[in-house]
């Protein structure tokens, strides 16, 4: 019973608002976005009208394939920043522009905006299916560039090795595949689109030394001519990265090479 008041609870959600507000809609050229250039511009946001800001005022730009680690302290704003890029709250509590390749997001369908970004989340999702329609869900890519994104997270072989190859069965939630495993499925899935720009959400901040070292090597390998944001459980995992984006109670407080940084943020 309580699984179906769930359905219909979503079933009755009214749909996000897609018209480019006051602005209008506009359309991107075919290859938006071409380079992965982000700005934010006097940008803050809430999450309801009558709670105080939880990014304030951001003011940045991040240039194509840069690398940027984004660290802070629990509650500073980090998720939101990625929230604000894919437009997941209400246009009425958000103040100030964000612009991917020069076009404002707030004038771009949601569905083409989502669409044009990956994101590795802090929790692995599979469900119970086949590893082909875990990676491709939408069924939208041919089995060649399926079996290239799985060599570039070095699945290749695992895949290869059993008898039904991409048709090889996942249970729920990946049970049947390692912590590890689970992983670089979630990553072959975000690389296999090829979006320009990669969000990564504190996706080794459940997983073991060895799990993340895997990790960052596979991210290495597929960087090359992507936007990489990166929020960070480890400081390990961004000291890497090209920037630093340091994040205090909703602002940002540095932003500039990790060496830098992390003398001034600790």
């Amino acid at each position: 019973m309580t699984s179906a008041e769930r359905i219909d609870e979503y079933a009755c959600l009214s749909q996000e608002e897609d018209n480019g507000g006051s602005k209008g809609l506009i359309r991107t050229p075919t290859d938006w976005p071409d380079r992965g250039a982000i700005e934010f511009r006097n940008y803050s946001l809430r999450y309801q009208s009558n709670l105080d800001p939880t990014l304030k005022n951001i003011n940045l730009a991040i240039k194509p394939s840069e690398k940027v680690g984004i660290i802070g302290r629990t509650g500073a704003g980090k998720s939101s920043l990625f929230q604000g890029l894919l437009r997941l709250v209400d246009r009425l509590t958000v103040d100030g522009t964000i612009l991917i390749d020069d076009i404002d997001i707030s004038r771009i369908t949601l569905s083409h905006l989502r669409s044009h970004i990956s994101i590795i989340p802090q929790q692995f999702v599979l469900f119970t299916g086949t590893l082909r329609s875990n990676i491709d869900p939408l069924d939208v890519y041919t089995d060649e560039q399926c079996w290239t994104a799985l060599e570039a997270v070095q699945l290749k072989q695992m895949v290869s090795d059993h008898p039904s190859g991409l048709l090889m069965p996942v249970a729920e939630s990946g049970s049947n595949l390692s912590v590890g495993q689970r992983q670089l499925v979630c990553i072959c899935r975000a690389i296999l689109k090829p979006s320009k720009i990669l969000l990564i959400n504190e996706a080794t901040a459940n997983v073991d030394n060895e799990c993340d070292r895997m990790f960052q090597l596979v991210i290495a390998e597929i960087a090359k001519n992507r936007t990489i944001l990166t929020i960070a459980h480890r400081l390990s995992t961004v000291t890497s990265s090209d920037l630093l984006l340091a994040l205090d109670n909703g602002m940002l407080v540095d932003f500039d090479i990790p060496d830098k940084v992390l003398v001034r943020f600790q």
